[in-house]
């Protein structure tokens, strides 16, 4: 039984690919062999196209509003006028917004900025994207969601609130979409050295304690974009062909457990 991943002859949109998880995942799509379109707002997505095409890769990077309901169906038409079809969507584009003080100290002008990307976009990339994929025979979007929709304690409410219904989104669209062939699934990821996270690990740097970054979970570390690249790249193909509507949390551990004090190695 094969066990590699192979995605020959499949187009793959990833959107928020200018860094982080989406770069990473752009890039092994397309080293599996996918032809991607990339997107994201900032001018960088061409350099991880470039980092593409130096690898051997194919694609095309284009700059767009992936919480835009006009765009996102632009991008969709776009990506099948190129390459004649989308199997596989990562929608991965997000912000984090709000502010850490918590629930009262942001406003709703924040909390429906932070809706609209990062719940409203992976909604309209199924709109859009999932009568595309059925056309083609079937095949697989992908979400990113995070610790923080699972449970509190993890991001900003706004943020932590938007990604809890990306959650919801995928297991209802799942059963939207019985009988099509298309799956639909989110990552869960935990603390991982993004721009996003940049903040964390510049102050962690500054003060002496990068040795603290995942001192919760049980594998005592932050994670890095390729670990979650891999889950999507995972979920994307036909490997996980019956995964469908599921939250799939890639944090080290730390999802598995209540906050408690650590207690160290238990006597092992």
């Amino acid at each position: 039984m094969s066990i590699s991943i192979d995605l020959s002859g499949k187009v793959a949109i990833v959107t928020g690919a200018a860094s982080g998880i989406g770069r990473a995942s752009a890039r092994l799509f397309a080293e599996a062999g996918a032809t991607v379109m990339i997107a994201d707002r900032a001018d960088a997505v061409h350099e991880t196209l470039e980092m593409i095409e130096a690898a051997g890769g194919k694609g095309f990077a284009t700059q767009m509003d992936a919480g835009d309901e006009a765009a996102v169906a632009a991008l969709i038409e776009d990506t099948c006028s190129r390459f004649g079809g989308i199997d596989i969507i990562y929608a991965n584009a997000g912000i984090t917004g709000g502010k850490p003080g918590g629930l009262f100290d942001s406003d709703a002008s924040e909390w429906a900025e932070v809706l609209r990307i990062n719940l409203i976009g992976p909604y309209l990339a199924i709109k859009y994207g999932a009568p595309k994929i059925k056309a083609r025979g079937g095949g697989s979007i992908v979400c990113t969601a995070s610790v923080a929709g699972l449970r509190s304690g993890a991001g900003p409410a706004s943020y932590s609130a938007s990604k809890a219904g990306v959650i919801n989104l995928v297991k209802t669209a799942a059963y939207h979409l019985d009988g099509t062939n298309v799956r639909v699934n989110c990552i869960c990821p935990g603390l991982i050295e993004t721009g996003m996270t940049k903040p964390v690990y510049d102050y962690a740097r500054d003060a002496g304690k990068l040795d603290k970054i995942g001192q919760l979970n049980p594998m005592k570390r932050g994670g890095e974009p390729e670990e979650i690249a891999k889950a999507a790249l995972f979920l994307a193909s036909d490997q996980a062909s019956y995964v469908n509507g599921q939250a799939l949390p890639v944090d080290g551990g730390l999802s598995a457990s209540h906050p408690i004090a650590p207690r160290g190695n238990r006597g092992i």
